[in-house]
């Protein structure tokens, strides 16, 4: 057997399984969300749900006012309510799978 055959058969059966190991391990140290970060981001999202609402209303508001005026978020179903399909309600935090 020559040398460029050994090199292969080693590459292949220790370097291959050492590469994916090695990220495997960087992989599961790196920083988790938290549940303080969990929470911060369900008050942050509920928030911003609460403010499209307002955003939403004041346009509704404004387009029976005034017929010329073209509203933006309040014509259209904003891409941002698609997971109130669900009948949940806005003030219940969001069920998270990790």
């Amino acid at each position: 057997m020559d040398f460029e055959g050994l090199v292969a058969i080693l590459g292949a059966l220790v370097g291959l399984p050492w590469l994916i190991l090695h990220y495997i391990t960087k992989w599961k140290q790196a920083p988790r969300i938290t549940v303080e970060d969990e929470k911060l981001l369900d008050e942050m999202q509920m928030l911003a749900r609460r403010l499209e609402d307002r955003v939403m209303t004041v346009e509704r508001i404004i387009a029976a006012d005034n017929h010329d005026w073209k509203p933006g978020l309040g014509t259209t179903q904003s891409p941002y309510l698609s997971d109130r399909q669900s009948e949940r309600p806005i003030d219940r935090t969001l069920d998270r799978r990790n």
